[in-house]
């Protein structure tokens, strides 16, 4: 039997739930109150309100999984949420240190790991589910990239962005998602690129890998309609992080221009509260997208002359 088969009655990669000691709330992470939406406004100059405190008891609180949180996007998650006082983090990342800062920051739980690896995405399930019990919303956003000729390409690292970017939100669904169906609520967050609905020259194997995430979306959304878990995709374009600098090439084209994590950040939240489809950031790439299976001619014309 493969690690992902299993047996009726039995998820394989999710460990055994422990009955919560307070009942969670009907209908799963849902739609924040009003007032928590306020206080998840970002004050002037950007940053985050001061937490408020939790409206409900700690423990039924939603609990939401954000991975690469030690940086970028996922850091910015993570902010944006404490900003709500109502949910509890557990927060993945490869850069122990940096994830620490994010953990004391925002008062999440830091589970730092590599997911790589198969074994890296089951160390992640499993710990996640002895720190608070459950999952309620899983945020993958754990990327790297690569730049280049694909010709040229090292085989380590096509396999890397590959694992990373694809196989590993795949593999912590596929962990986490039987326990959700269960309860009939959940929420999965996959955060893709835009580069996955437009192509990218210079990123095909990053943009195949980001565009495999927005089929698999689709898909599982159907799967699941009439779960009671969601599951919505981000589509940023560029973001103002050390992405690129750990890629190892610059950002060098003229459209689309950065924009900063916390705007993405906010895409993800509004996601959860609202339960989103698809959101692009910012909204306008979602003309370039569209034009692409309505108007291949003329937007083919016009990728040429932004590459």
């Amino acid at each position: 039997m493969s690690e992902w088969e299993h047996e009726p009655g039995r998820d394989t990669g999710t460990l055994p739930e422990p009955a919560p000691r307070h009942p969670a709330p009907e209908g799963g992470p849902g739609p924040a109150p009003e007032s928590a939406r306020r206080a998840a406004r970002p004050a002037p100059g950007g940053s985050a309100a001061p937490a408020p405190e939790h409206p409900v008891p700690l423990e039924s609180a939603p609990v939401v999984l954000v991975t690469g949180a030690s940086s970028g996007i996922g850091a910015a998650v993570a902010r944006r949420m404490t900003a709500t006082g109502d949910r509890r983090l557990l927060l993945n990342g490869r850069d122990r240190e940096r994830l620490a800062g994010v953990a004391a920051a925002s008062g999440g739980t830091a589970l730092p790991g590599d997911l790589a690896t198969a074994e890296g995405c089951r160390a992640l399930a499993r710990q996640a589910l002895e720190a608070a019990g459950r999952v309620d919303v899983l945020v993958a956003n754990a990327g790297v990239g690569y730049e280049g000729p694909f010709e040229t390409m090292p085989p380590s690292a096509l396999d890397e962005v590959i694992a990373v970017n694809l196989i590993s939100p795949l593999r912590l669904v596929r962990a986490l998602l039987p326990a959700m169906v269960r309860r009939g609520s959940g929420h999965v967050v996959l955060v893709a690129s835009v580069a996955g609905a437009v192509a990218v020259g210079g990123e095909s194997v990053y943009s195949a890998a980001k565009g495999g995430l927005c089929v698999f979306a689709d898909s599982l959304r159907h799967e699941v309609r009439s779960s009671g878990v969601s599951v919505s995709v981000v589509l940023p374009g560029v973001v103002d992080t050390p992405f690129f600098e750990r890629r190892g090439a610059p950002y060098r084209r003229r459209v689309p221009r950065p924009v900063p994590a916390e705007r993405v950040a906010e895409a993800v939240c509004r996601a959860v509260e609202r339960r989103q489809r698809e959101v692009f950031v910012p909204r306008w790439l979602r003309i370039p997208a569209r034009l692409r299976g309505g108007a291949p001619a003329l937007y083919h014309r016009m990728a040429s002359r932004l590459a």
